[in-house]
């Protein structure tokens, strides 16, 4: 029986004992390693059920799965040799704990990455546990919006029955500081119930009723729509606020009770530390966090949201195309947190959000690449890719979670971004003119310029009516989904190298499965039509592109090529700068760099050509390219004039490959290597 998906992933991750521990999100397994160059990256990217390989500073390496994370993490963990691996405390043969680990891993970085990555994992993992109820919570939401705007149900929130649907999505924002709080302090080493604890003081009802107090002060901001109230506490004056929603807090709140929680340990005895260190940081930090880290937390939070609300009132075209063109890189590192904790506080504070607007057009972006790539990849037949662009979709438009894309396809293949970011672009510049031209207006009556909603959604095609203006937003995300989506499918997002391999494996399928269907004593039309086209084929030669001496492509010195994989041909160490065309055809690739170039010849001879080895690196350094996409050029026509001479200092190899990429198609396909040509003269014999 085949290995597991569980057993291939530590098998290619260097087996159990290169895994420090591991731990998962909402897509991805996170391994500490031993070893990070034992990796076998390129098993993983290509295993079945494996969506992306993405290395980490130091020996970290992240696994993307997708959305069956969770089991693919128990599956693992369960593994008779994960035995020990991964654990919460460190055993008695001195196994260092999972945390450890880590603290380990993180202090072999060096400079300022060390701390940028441990407050941005601090930040990610304190809210990585809570994204399924969060998610969960953003679906009720719009469905709930979407039943009211089709007068399915009235909007009355006075009913016992709305009272009761709006409570099942309320208690995650209401006491979602307790829930940071719980992760911040796990994250940081500390008993998890003791920071929710802390947090849940700030929220109980005999703390909130002190703002009804005969002895407080209450003073309204008109700004925000809150009520800041003082208290007289033993002749101390504390500032009150709905901690309700509030993220900030808690995140401040659990790096103080670190401080305080491990400094306590290091002074009380062990023998009592169950009782009294909970007791004196229930107290410490208790007070602490309602006279100063909460007043703190509610003033940092509603300053960045009065700051990027003012930038979206008075430069409202500026906010709505950076929020799309920032996110693409913020996602892939975690750096979005923030933004996603600026979200929450100003609906906790302004009663609105205006980022989640901009942050779908990103999204519908991200998920229109994905469906181009979806929709080469049926038109070449690429199974493995249109399996892993279909789960990133899926995940994507009925979820709205990008990393599948990001991980799975985005990163993978770069020149996805080049056609993303116009989409980002141009559905930021589309949401930044309908939303100054139709304002939102929020329950107060302000007008707001932009998208708004009152709930934190994750942005999908479930979630859209949640948005005020929702068909400002609507219109928005269907410019940059269709944008990017149009410029994947017009230009591709593969190298001509990565293209040709696709197509090379989807013709060595369709020659197998002929034979298979033959051997069977059926005749089938593609196979009449193919014997067909053959018959009235003219093309039997394929020429030298440049001058030189021919050798075979196990003498490259590229395994790619070398493999055949991309078909058979020959090599070329060049004795000119000139590069032909081999033979007449249509050029249906041209490399931005100049140093491929792929032809079609009208009776169906695909032939690729590729100008030195890694020379991609150059950028086009050192290459003229004379032609372009899709022109119809004939054989002997300049193709590229290239500085050979500037390869060499760059570091790389001058011979120039040439394939043909549908080998499997002919009879034979027959280089002849060991000789000295001139461009134009036979180096490749074809026989139908």
């Amino acid at each position: 029986m085949a290995d597991s998906l569980a057993s291939q992933i530590i098998t290619a991750i260097g087996g159990p004992e290169n895994v420090r521990s591991l731990t998962h999100c909402a897509t991805r397994l996170r391994f500490e390693l031993v070893d990070a160059s034992k990796v076998d990256q390129n098993s993983l990217e290509h295993m079945q059920g494996v969506l992306g390989a993405v290395p980490q500073s130091g020996d970290r390496f992240q696994v993307v799965i997708g959305g069956g994370v969770a089991t693919v993490y128990e599956n693992i963990m369960h593994l008779p040799e994960m035995a020990g691996v991964g654990g919460a405390s460190a055993s008695d043969d001195g196994q260092k704990s999972n945390a450890d680990v880590k603290a380990e891993a993180r202090s072999k970085a060096r400079g300022k990455v060390a701390w940028l990555d441990s407050f941005f994992e601090y930040l990610s993992d304190s809210f990585r546990p809570i994204l399924g109820v969060l998610l969960g919570a953003s679906i009720i939401i719009a469905l709930v919006n979407l039943l009211i705007s089709l007068n399915v149900i009235p909007n009355d929130e006075v009913s016992a029955g709305w009272v009761f649907v709006k409570a099942i999505w309320k208690g995650v924002f209401y006491f979602l500081p307790i829930m940071v709080a719980y992760n911040a302090s796990k994250k940081l080493k500390v008993d998890p119930w003791l920071g929710g604890a802390i947090m849940a003081m700030l929220m109980t009802p005999q703390f909130t009723g002190l703002m009804d107090a005969k002895t407080t002060t209450c003073v309204e901001n008109a700004a925000l729509g809150t009520k800041s109230c003082m208290a007289n506490i033993f002749g101390l004056p504390m500032a009150l606020s709905d901690y309700s929603g509030n993220v900030f807090v808690p995140l401040l709140m659990a790096a103080v009770l670190a401080l305080v929680y491990h400094g306590l340990k290091r002074i009380i005895p062990e023998s009592v530390q169950l009782v009294f260190v909970p007791f004196f940081c229930m107290i410490i930090v208790g007070a602490l966090t309602a006279f100063i880290i909460g007043p703190i937390g509610v003033w940092v939070g509603n300053g960045l949201g009065v700051g990027l609300a003012w930038m979206n009132t008075h430069a409202p075209f500026i906010f709505a195309i950076i929020i799309p063109m920032l996110y693409p890189f913020l996602v892939p590192l975690g750096l979005h947190w923030p933004l996603n904790a600026l979200m929450l506080m100003n609906i906790q504070t302004l009663g609105y959000d205006f980022i989640q607007g901009p942050m779908g057009v990103w999204n519908f972006a991200c998920f229109g690449a994905t469906a181009g790539v979806l929709f080469l990849a049926v038109r070449d037949k690429d199974k493995d890719m249109r399996q892993t662009a279909l789960g990133a979709l899926a995940a994507g438009l009925l979820g709205g979670v990008s990393e599948p894309s990001l991980y799975g396809i985005h990163l993978r293949y770069k020149l996805i971004y080049k056609r993303m970011l116009v989409g980002c672009g141009l559905g930021g510049v589309v949401i930044a003119i309908l939303g100054w031209l139709f304002p939102s207006f929020t329950a107060a009556g302000q007008t707001v310029h932009g998208v708004t909603t009152t709930a934190f959604a994750f942005t999908s095609l479930l979630t859209i009516p949640v948005f005020n203006q929702m068909w400002v937003y609507a219109v928005s995300i269907a410019v940059s989904f269709l944008t990017s989506f149009l410029l994947i499918i017009t230009f591709d997002y593969r190298t001509p190298e990565q293209k040709a391999e696709v197509l090379a494996r989807a013709a060595a399928n369709q020659k197998t499965a002929v034979s298979s269907v033959e051997a069977k004593g059926v005749a089938p039309a593609a196979a009449t039509a193919t014997a067909t086209a053959a018959a009235a084929a003219t093309t039997t030669v394929v020429n030298a592109p440049v001058a030189g001496h021919v050798i075979s492509l196990d003498e490259t010195g590229d395994p790619v090529f070398a493999s055949r994989a991309l078909g058979e041909g020959v090599g070329i160490q060049p004795a000119d700068s000139t590069v032909v065309a081999p033979v007449s055809g249509v050029l249906q690739t041209v490399a931005e760099t100049g140093h491929a170039f792929g032809i079609k010849t009208d009776d169906g001879v695909e032939v690729l050509v590729h100008v030195g080895i890694d020379t991609v690196k150059m950028n086009g350094e050192g290459f003229d390219v004379k032609v372009k996409a899709n022109e119809h050029v004939n054989a002997g026509d300049n193709l590229v004039v290239v500085d050979f001479d500037k390869v060499k200092e760059a570091g790389y190899s001058t011979t120039t490959l040439m394939t043909v990429l549908n080998t499997v198609a002919f009879a034979s396909v027959t280089p002849k290597t060991g000789v000295d040509v001139k461009a134009g003269e036979s180096v490749i014999d074809i026989q139908r």
